[in-house]
């Protein structure tokens, strides 16, 4: 684990956290798994063993109360070992069904139902024995023998006190129906399945808080980090810049192409120039082609000038509509009266210009 720097007082963004998830590197107790074992033990015990008793115990009365009537020979040795199998199996196999699922769901609900892909992988560096000594001496390495030890001596403790009550009771002392042995053999295990379940959960809890804040403080963050995250993921300033100035560049390549197939060009004159179309049965409303100021509407009203454009000096219509307008799109609706008065004039006065723009724009 990296160590931690004194300035990391950010928490950490969404990014950091899943690849630290990626790792393996999110809060988890190996306990949790063996208390959600446990219980699952206590309840399948609780709700499958006693019919399932009840029935080996009844065909085991059936069975030895009528020895006469079984013969045991080579040929019918495998049915009675198939018929155990399956009354064994019959007892067990909840049991080990509800622990298996308890185990898988106490592990995904601490993972939250991520697969781990890098923890998959095989890791060298954990074969290096100088490694594994630091592991094993290191603060963690520590808190886990200590834990080992407290596993210990809990499950130590429970099973003592277990026996001593299990010795103190009638049963050794008193004659007792046989169904009482079977009894208390069950009460017995759940007793102690359920302290053991208990002491463990507690345990469990413990070292979990534990993981859970030393795992948050291992990902804390400093600002900068932050910074260069957010850095990294909208892209370098100085790329973003050329990708701004390369789209503006080619957004005016095309506005300059499409001058020659404007309608009308309306200037300020000299520090704004816009172009306009308008196709009937094609456009709804006059479109602007390309529009730009100073040095820039200059080049428009050159490459007009020279495909013979007609050009009309209206000093407010220019600023309004280099203002307001865009490229690609129809005239603002305020200026329709203007514009539409424009229009009506070219038509008037270049009659030649547009019978050759009907033409260019068929053959484009």
């Amino acid at each position: 684990m990296a160590e931690q720097n004194d300035n990391a007082t950010e928490k950490p963004t969404g990014k950091k956290l899943g690849e630290a998830h990626d790792r393996g590197q999110f809060a988890q107790a190996p306990e949790i798994q063996v208390v959600a074992g446990l219980l699952a033990s206590y309840f399948a015990l609780l709700f499958t063993v006693g019919p399932q008793s009840k029935h080996i115990a009844e065909f085991t009365t059936s069975l030895f109360g009528n020895l006469e009537k079984y013969q045991i020979t080579s040929n019918s040795l495998p049915g009675w070992i198939m018929l155990a199998f399956f009354m064994l199996g019959g007892l067990t196999l909840p049991i080990l069904g509800c622990t298996t699922l308890a185990a898988i769901l106490a592990g995904g609900i601490q993972s939250r139902f991520k697969l781990t892909s890098e923890v998959v992988g095989l890791k060298f560096e954990k074969l290096n024995p100088v490694s594994g000594l630091q592991r094993v001496f290191s603060k963690d390495g520590i808190i886990k023998m200590v834990l080992d030890l407290a596993k210990f001596a809990i499950v130590g403790s429970l099973i003592y006190s277990g026996i001593k009550e299990i010795l103190a009771d009638p049963i050794f002392f008193t004659p007792v129906p046989v169904f009482r042995i079977g009894q208390f053999i069950y009460d017995s295990t759940l007793v102690l399945f359920f302290r053991l379940a208990f002491a463990m959960g507690a345990l469990a809890v413990l070292h979990y808080v534990y993981q859970l804040r030393k795992t948050e403080k291992s990902l804390m963050m400093t600002r900068q980090e932050i910074k260069d995250e957010n850095r990294q993921a909208m892209g370098d300033p100085n790329v973003r810049m050329a990708q701004r100035a390369m789209a503006r560049r080619f957004m005016q390549k095309q506005m300059l192409a499409d001058v020659e197939k404007a309608d009308v060009i309306i200037t300020n004159p000299t520090h704004y120039a816009v172009a306009l179309k308008y196709e009937r049965g094609v456009d709804t409303a006059p479109v602007i082609l390309a529009k730009g100021q100073n040095l820039f509407a200059q080049r428009i009203k050159a490459i007009g000038t020279k495909r013979e454009v007609p050009t009309v000096e209206n000093k407010p219509v220019a600023r309004a509509l280099f203002k307001y307008g865009e490229v690609g799109q129809p005239v603002p609706a305020q200026l329709y009266q203007a514009i539409a008065e424009i229009l009506g004039y070219v038509y008037r006065t270049h009659r030649y210009y547009f019978h050759q723009l009907k033409a260019r724009r068929l053959t484009q």
